[in-house]
This record gives structure tokens, C-alpha cells and sequence, in this order.
């Protein structure tokens, strides 16, 4: 029952909740709590623990979290409470300096042109890029929804595959849309979800794009990633380093900014849409949140606005487009 409630939890944040452990038994020695009293741990230990990060960190949750996950699959009670409670929201005010990382810059339209322009599409694995570019962009995707971290991290009930729904229909208005199946996700888990993907009046057209790369890379295997492309005699899945490495060789030579993580193409997706005067509503069903959370980057208009307001909006815009995220906000 253990190895199942673990195997729940994603491997990268086993790793993250791995080091709450470590720094809890950390803790635990140097202050002398005993074995006995460790689990379940009273709320004034936890509360103890979490304030000795006071300063250090930016945030203590996910130790807090590890704990609890130790808690859980030893049936031991979790106590944690008002203290613990008081005690991260104290360390996440006191986060030194040094542990806010400057906003990560958006994806724009500019930058999809520029990737559009600089890939050659005649060579597969640069046909699967754009596709994945496309698609995580205009339906604002994480990365981890549409491709693997390495080679051997690949797993059909968690990543998407040549093999995974896609239909395809037309709206009303006749536009050409699809609908592409992903059987898990940060927030859905194992239930998935369904991702829109909209033919579009522009050359970035993520419908286009994953047809495309569908047609060029044909004789990938049903059974392999999505965004596996052709390679020599066989195939290799596009991993996020290679897709980012590739996206950014294209950026940098074009003086464009470039990406440290792929979350920026949700980000830049989000924001184009709002910009372009999609309703708050629809953006927020386009990119799957059961709540207003993706208002998050619109509260940061100030530093992502920029990117898009010297592009193709004014002044003006930006204020009429305020007061419709803040009847949006308060319609919640």
C-alpha cells in the first residue's frame, strides 16, 4: 500500500519532499527530539521546524508536505495545525531577498514568428518542435503535459502518445478545431483532460502545426510520445531540454530574450489571448484552471505587459483591459 500512495506523487517532487524529510530529521537531532516523538509530530514541533527556515527559504510548504506524505503512508495521525499554520506564513514573509526569483519573461507572438521562421520544417525532429510550440502556446499547456523530461522517463498512462484521442470538427462559425485527449495533468491526475486546439487566421496556427508534424513524422509507432519525431531508421522522443535548446538557439539569434523553463509559453499564451480580447472565462477554460488562479499573471500586468503593449497595444488598451480582469476578478 505504500509503494501506491508514493507512486501518486510525481518523482520530481518525491525528490523535493525527500529533502523536507531530510531536513526534519536534521532538525530533530539537533534539538534532541527523540525518535518516539517524531510521528506523529506535535503541532508546536512542526511549527518549530518550519520556523527554523525563518530567513534561509522562501517557503517551507513543501517540507511541510513531505512530512505530511511520511505521516500518511504510516497511518500516523497528522496534528499539524494553528501553530504550523502561523509559522509558514511567517517564513514565507520573511524570505530573504535572494529567494525571489525576477518574473519569468512571457512567450510572445513575436517570439512564435521567430521560431516559425528559423525551424526547417523539412527536418523532423524541427517539425515536432513547432508542433509542440504551437500547441503549448495558444492552448496553454505545461510543458509536462505535452513532452517527457528524458528518454527514460516516458510512461503511456501519465504522457501523451501517437495513440492519444484527437478529433477534429468544426465550429459553428466553420473554423476547424480539435480536441486532443492527455491522460494526466498536474491538477486532474489520472482523470486528464482535454486540450482545445484551434485552427487560427495566422501563420502559428497550432491545428496546422500538429497535423504537420503528424504527416512528417508518420512512421513514428502509435505507442511512442506525441512529439517523437523520425531519426534515421527509427525515432527518438523530443525531450523539454532539446525542445528548449532548440527554441533557443532561434531566440538568441534573432536578439530575442530566452527561456530558462517552458512555463513561459503559458504565461505568453495566457497573455495574448487576454490581450487580443478574449473573454476571462473562455482564457480561463483554454487553459484548464478551476479557478481564477491564472489571474496570478495578469496581477503582474506590469511586468509582462510590456512585451505586448510595444508590440500592438496602447495605452489606453491596457486600461480598458484592466477594468475587464477586475469584473472578471470580482465576479468569482
Amino acid at each position: 500500500m505504500r509503494a501506491v500512495q508514493i507512486s501518486s506523487i510525481d518523482q520530481s517532487t518525491r525528490v523535493n519532499y525527500g529533502a523536507g524529510l531530510l531536513h526534519f530529521t536534521q532538525y530533530c537531532d539537533s534539538v534532541g527530539i527523540s525518535e518516539w516523538d517524531r510521528m506523529p509530530a506535535s503541532d508546536i514541533l512542526l511549527a518549530g521546524f518550519v520556523a527554523a527556515g525563518a530567513g534561509k527559504v522562501a517557503s517551507a510548504q513543501q517540507w511541510v508536505s513531505g512530512l505530511r506524505l511520511w505521516h500518511d503512508v504510516n497511518g500516523a495521525p497528522w496534528l499539524g495545525d494553528q501553530a504550523l499554520k502561523r509559522a509558514l506564513a511567517g517564513v514565507k514573509k520573511l524570505a530573504p531577498s535572494s529567494s525571489h526569483r525576477p518574473p519569468r519573461p512571457p512567450v510572445t507572438l513575436k517570439h512564435m514568428r521567430a521560431l516559425l521562421e528559423g525551424l526547417n520544417l523539412l527536418n523532423t525532429r524541427d517539425a515536432a518542435v513547432w508542433a509542440a510550440a504551437a500547441v503549448a502556446f495558444w492552448s496553454i499547456c505545461r510543458l509536462g503535459e505535452l513532452l517527457i523530461t528524458s528518454q527514460h522517463d516516458f510512461r503511456p498512462e501519465k504522457h501523451v502518445t501517437r495513440a492519444s484521442p484527437l478529433t477534429y470538427a468544426k465550429a459553428r462559425n466553420g473554423v476547424e478545431c480539435g480536441t486532443l485527449h492527455i491522460p494526466w495533468t498536474k491538477t486532474t491526475a489520472s482523470d486528464g483532460a482535454d486540450i482545445a486546439i484551434t485552427d487560427l487566421a495566422d501563420p502559428t496556427s497550432p491545428l496546422y502545426a500538429i497535423r504537420y508534424h503528424l504527416v512528417v513524422n508518420a512512421n513514428v509507432p502509435s505507442d511512442a510520445p506525441l512529439f517523437a519525431f523520425e531519426q534515421d531508421d527509427s525515432w527518438q522522443a523530443l525531450t523539454k531540454s532539446v525542445f528548449l535548446q532548440r527554441c533557443n538557439e532561434i531566440w538568441k539569434a534573432r536578439g530575442l530574450h530566452t527561456l530558462e523553463g517552458g512555463h513561459s509559453f503559458r504565461i505568453g499564451g495566457t497573455t495574448e489571448w487576454l490581450l487580443r480580447g478574449t473573454p476571462p472565462d473562455v482564457v480561463q477554460k483554454q487553459g484548464r484552471w478551476l479557478s481564477g488562479a491564472f489571474l496570478l499573471y495578469w496581477r503582474k500586468v506590469q511586468t509582462v505587459l510590456p512585451f505586448f503593449i510595444s508590440q500592438a497595444f496602447n495605452a489606453s488598451e491596457a486600461l480598458r483591459l484592466d477594468r475587464i480582469m477586475d469584473d472578471y476578478e470580482r465576479s468569482l
